[in-house]
């Protein structure tokens, strides 16, 4: 049977992959984008228009305007809630109004909406392994020092990493909101570093240009002992559709690798495909030595003790074992990511 979805967020790095895989499955999609006006960033989604005649439709919507998303969602029976501003920690200069708020009374006007459409059934919303941890040492105090799904992240702030607590206080108030009412279900999906291919190129996500500053070669010299706990954007896209799909789905699902990758082995992969391969660091800066010039870049001595060396595996088997996640190499994503970032660079 063919269903009607709404994905907020629609231009965005996650959110069009969500689009196109809904397209794909012959399901008809409402796509938010804060103006259409700007062809730049609704570019992508014009083009699959024309790929997917009569599947899609754009609206706009503000994540801090009331009502704004009532329209987009007429018709509708899913709710894919993907918009959420991310940005990487150099990018941010006030972590209320930039991340916080969107975030925040984005989730309550998106929830609102839902509370007024009568024929919605199910929301699956995107939220991050960030809203269940805020510093990597935060995971040692989990049992067997595994990233589960059991745990919300309390240690973050408004002023330390307020992504993460951005993430976490939005994903507490959808559940709040859910738990508030029986005719809906909320499903959410925290995914880890997201990674991979852009659909749509002119994406400014944070997470497209996470290897940015290695890939043009600032850290030739070597990288500090800090790991990432990646994710496919494909996955990413492929979990909310399951988790759509299946009526059994229910509560949060970690999206990512159980074992965590280290800048180094990125950089090691990366070297296989990049065009200047000896701009890719080699070598792992000793931990002393970050430790001394770390506060020169930024790093306090408190980020260095809760991240610096610091590993641990996620528990993903509910991804798998209820969604039929099935994750792909590391090498595969960051081939695509590569190959994503070379053509946005050189568009």
């Amino acid at each position: 049977m063919t269903t009607t979805a709404l994905v907020t967020g629609g231009s965005g790095f996650v959110a069009a992959q969500v689009v196109r895989r809904l397209l794909e499955d012959k399901q008809t999609v409402h796509a938010t984008v804060r103006s259409l006006a700007n062809k730049s960033k609704c570019h992508y989604l014009l083009e699959m228009q024309k790929e997917f005649p009569g599947q899609l439709e754009l609206f706009e919507a503000d994540l801090l305007v009331t009502g704004s998303f009532d329209a987009a969602m007429k018709g509708c029976t899913i709710v894919h809630h993907v918009a959420s501003p991310f940005l990487l920690p150099e990018q941010i200069k006030d972590g209320q109004s930039q991340l916080v708020t969107p975030a925040l009374e984005g989730t309550r006007n998106v929830l609102e909406s839902v509370n007024k459409n009568q024929d919605i059934t199910r929301v699956v919303m995107t939220s991050t392994i960030g809203a269940i941890f805020g510093d990597y040492i935060d995971v040692y105090s989990m049992k067997d020092r595994i990233l589960s799904e059991d745990y919300f992240n309390t240690s973050s702030s408004v002023t330390n990493n307020p992504y993460h607590y951005s993430k976490v206080i939005a994903e507490q108030e959808a559940w709040k909101i859910s738990k508030a009412q029986n005719r809906w279900s909320l499903v959410c999906i925290n995914p880890g570093m997201v990674l991979g291919p852009s659909s749509a190129g002119n994406s400014d996500s944070g997470s497209l240009f996470l290897l940015d500053e290695m890939l043009k070669g600032y850290f030739f010299y070597g990288m500090p002992d800090l790991s990432l706990a990646t994710v496919d954007v494909r996955e990413v896209a492929q979990a909310h559709l399951a988790a759509a799909e299946k009526l059994a789905a229910h509560g949060r699902y970690i999206l990512c690798d159980v074992d965590m990758a280290s800048f180094v082995q990125i950089s090691r992969i990366l070297r296989k495909f990049h065009n200047r391969p000896y701009l890719l660091p080699r070598h792992q800066i000793p931990n002393w030595i970050v430790r001394l010039l770390g506060p020169l870049f930024g790093l306090s001595q408190s980020y260095m003790s809760a991240h610096l060396g610091v590993r641990f595996k996620s528990d993903n088997r509910r991804s798998v074992q209820e969604l039929g996640i099935i994750y792909r190499p590391l090498e595969e994503t960051l081939q695509d990511h590569y190959k994503s970032w070379v053509e946005h660079k050189n568009a």
